[in-house]
């Protein structure tokens, strides 16, 4: 039996939570992006795993269907700026500054941003684009 798409998107980020690769999830999210092409959550989770698995072209172009459906999720623009960032594009800063914006007034989005940085930070270390963009966001 074929797993409903709500389903599939909570086992990958439960697997996530619990430590498993991006490289091994990044399937499991695309098939969720296959079958619920709307569902902006999911193209945030791909890009974020595209961009945990050194693949930022592939990044830009999930972070821009996550942006383009949600302009308001902050994670979704912050996605898109490290893609942008990392193949070198301009025009990144519209995204820093609008997640800036985003996460200003609303805690519970600084929360949850601070605690996916860090969680990138720990999974690849050696993030200097990820170090940048949290330096930009935060330190004022």
């Amino acid at each position: 039996m074929t797993q409903t798409v709500e389903s599939l998107f909570d086992t990958g980020l439960e697997r996530y939570k619990a430590g498993e690769s991006a490289e091994s999830l990044i399937p499991v999210f695309k098939e969720v992006c296959d079958r619920a092409p709307k569902t902006s959550a999911a193209w945030v989770c791909l890009a974020w795993l595209y961009l945990l698995d050194n693949k930022p072209n592939l990044a830009y172009k999930a972070g821009q269907k996550a942006v383009k459906l949600n302009p308001q999720d902050p994670q979704a623009r912050i996605n898109l700026a490290l893609a942008m960032l990392e193949t070198k594009q301009k025009g990144l800063r519209e995204h820093i500054d609008i997640a800036q914006q985003l996460i200003f007034v609303n805690d519970e989005w600084s929360d949850e941003i601070k605690n996916s940085i860090e969680d990138g930070l720990n999974r690849k270390p050696d993030w200097q684009s990820l170090t940048k963009v949290k330096n930009w966001l935060f330190e004022k």
